[in-house]
């Protein structure tokens, strides 16, 4: 490969699964090309590659023109993988070998919304701190126990780079032009996409529980939240209402209050809620899904399931 200056195109690639985000891909490339009409000049080359020379559907419906996979290096400087829909789909095995290929050669390698899954999947973030989109965090965990999953916008881990998906790539690019042209250029490019509130690595992918339930009682909320973080071990009604510092009493008439629910009820809905999406985004069994989300038997899962969403656990998977 011919050496990089810091006059000549960073090449930077993208790996598109069918069924990609159009937003998530589009945030994460757009940056780049307006840096490069910013400056006057080409500070980076954007090229596409699918798993075959052709065209790749996103989720939209919109195709975007590939090349085949590279078998060599080349220019590349930095190669990012772009995925969405379910992880049910993602099972990629010569994506997988390209990842593993071009680390190997030295290519910077990056995930975007579920683009990260596929990293995981390649043996590329064994050790590695990294984020995807929240809604594949669950499957993410249940599939590779030991990730280091964080749960913030984009992760920047050594040559490894991982983002949530949606806007979070316009950060993590404003991150990497202002690493290579400085902050002012950087925010240039920001500006051009009327991106002015430029979150932090480090930000919370999803609204706050404040905003996602609508309540503000402190108390109500720490329960929420714990029970958001506690759906395969549930914890009790008397061990929630020590963690908020009130009455049981007190706690369960906050839920009917505040939320219309009993605190059981609440805490079934979030995990069965859990379940749903890993029985759309995971390879698991029903009676590990069960496990997963708390219930003591599949049978109970089935049934608690069935009641909640009108069907059983197996059609939702079919």
């Amino acid at each position: 490969m011919a050496a990089e200056t810091a006059d000549s195109p960073q090449e930077i690639g993208f790996i598109l699964v069918p069924g990609f985000a159009l937003m998530s891909f589009a945030s994460g490339c757009e940056p780049f090309r307006a840096a490069n009409d910013l400056a006057g000049r080409p500070l980076y080359r954007l090229r596409y590659f699918g798993e075959a020379e052709g065209r790749v559907a996103a989720s939209s419906g919109a195709e975007v023109p590939t090349e085949a996979l590279p078998r060599q290096r080349g220019h590349l400087h930095t190669l990012f993988v772009c995925a969405g829909g379910e992880p049910t789909g993602w099972d990629r095995p010569e994506i997988h070998a390209t990842l593993r290929r071009m680390a190997r050669l030295g290519v910077r390698i990056g995930g975007i919304s579920g683009g990260p899954y596929l990293m995981a999947a390649a043996g590329l973030l064994a050790d590695r701190a990294f984020t995807l989109h929240w809604e594949y965090a669950g499957a993410t965990v249940e599939t590779f126990p030991d990730a280091r999953l964080n749960r913030a916008r984009y992760v920047a881990d050594g040559d490894r780079l991982t983002c949530g998906g949606g806007v979070a790539p316009l950060e993590m690019a404003h991150a990497l032009i202002a690493e290579r042209m400085g902050e002012a250029f950087a925010r240039r490019v920001s500006d051009w996409f009327l991106h002015t509130a430029i979150g932090a690595a480090d930000d919370p992918q999803r609204a706050s529980a404040v905003e996602r339930y609508g309540i503000h009682h402190p108390a109500l909320l720490t329960v929420l939240e714990t029970m958001e973080k506690t759906v395969e071990a549930p914890l009790g009604r008397l061990a929630m209402a020590r963690l908020a510092a009130i009455s049981p009493r007190h706690l369960d008439r906050l839920f009917l209050e505040k939320l219309g629910l009993s605190f059981s009820a609440q805490y079934k809905a979030i995990r069965l809620a859990h379940g749903r999406r890993l029985l759309r985004q995971s390879p698991l069994r029903i009676g590990e899904i069960a496990t997963a989300c708390g219930f003591a038997s599949a049978a109970h899962f089935a049934r608690c399931y069935r009641s909640q969403f009108g069907c059983s656990p197996s059609a939702e998977r079919a």
